[in-house]
């Protein structure tokens, strides 16, 4: 029996045994993978963006949020800042950096180490490498009488060799954490975020993978020089295991399922407060909101500013309010 922990201990082992020595250069490697990536940038896929689809990111969204954009809503404009700008740049820029160090361990991890590596990167039918835009899908499903898709692209599916040899496909969810090396902490992380296990649990449907490994990357380090206690108990690289089950999948395709129900009948779900801070159709959401439900938002957060909540999450609920009052009123002027 396959022990999803196991793996991920043995990911961990795998970096940190592979980072251990020092970087090769590998022209023939980046010539190999840009000219992949060239080819295939040019390549047109037909996807189908008329009908009711949801991206795994999205999958722990508001369900308001989902409703308005499977309805075609406009999405809010950014507020584009430039810290903002340099950091989602860079946590991208950290889940390539460890696609293509996996791909550097199949070419250089025995002749450092004098052992086979444990893992490498599945490979398409085409030979691609099985992340980004070489596997990007549209994966259609039909569930509790509703039809809608799954789209999107993983970071990537790798081939992982147990104990006894056998080639286990685990799917491979990157993650990057930039604001203190506390982050991935042993004491602050834990666990994987929901977020992340329903992003994976998408990913498990599209790409029929139920091992999962999510890594958060922290480019924020501790020091230069640590101890070994040090780092064992704040290390930059953190590597959770999951197994996805039958429960897990179907909690997800119900929920869109219900978001797919109620865009056919017009029976909007409920708002969720809670996650209005980074919901991408804010003005929508607020305009397609009846009085009544103006109300009880007015309510919840009034509630919120009366309780023994940490003053970071009154502010979400009283801002949250205040944006949907300030938008219906604009709009009726």
């Amino acid at each position: 029996m396959t022990n999803v922990n196991q793996i991920a201990q043995d990911f961990t082992e795998f970096l940190d045994t592979f980072h251990s020595y020092r970087e090769p250069y590998d022209d023939k490697l980046d010539a190999w993978l840009h000219e992949l990536y060239a080819k295939v940038k040019r390549k047109y896929q037909r996807l189908d963006f008329k009908s009711v689809y949801f991206s795994p990111s999205s999958a722990n969204s508001c369900p308001r949020e989902l409703y308005v954009k499977a309805k075609k809503a406009r999405k809010d404009d950014e507020d584009v800042k430039p810290w903002r700008r340099r950091w989602t740049a860079q946590g991208t820029s950290l889940g390539d950096w460890l696609q293509r160090e996996v791909l550097l361990a199949e070419r250089h991890y025995e002749k450092f180490t004098g052992e086979r590596p444990r893992f490498g990167m599945s490979r398409t039918e085409a030979g691609e490498p099985f992340f980004e835009d070489f596997v990007k899908t549209q994966r259609f499903i039909e569930h509790n009488g509703q039809q809608f898709s799954l789209l999107g692209t993983c970071d990537g599916v790798l081939d992982y060799v147990n104990e006894d040899g056998e080639i286990i496909r685990v799917g491979l969810e990157i993650k990057s954490k930039q604001t203190t090396a506390a982050q991935t902490s042993l004491h602050s992380m834990r666990e994987p975020k929901e977020d992340h296990v329903k992003q994976i649990t998408c990913y498990s449907l599209m790409y029929d993978v139920d091992y999962y490994l999510v890594v958060y990357v922290n480019a924020s380090k501790k020091a230069w020089n640590m101890t070994k206690e040090e780092y064992e108990k704040t290390p930059d690289v953190r590597v959770f295991g999951v197994e996805i089950t039958e429960e897990m999948k179907r909690e997800v395709l119900d929920n869109f399922a219900a978001i797919t129900e109620a865009v056919s009948t017009g029976k909007a779900p409920k708002m969720d407060i809670e996650r209005f801070g980074f919901n991408n159709f804010k003005t929508a959401c607020a305009l397609d909101l009846s009085d009544e439900e103006v109300t009880e938002i007015k309510k919840q957060a009034s509630l919120a500013m009366k309780s023994s909540l940490p003053e970071w999450k009154k502010k979400k609920y009283l801002d949250a309010y205040e944006f949907i009052v300030d938008t219906r009123e604009g709009e009726a002027v």
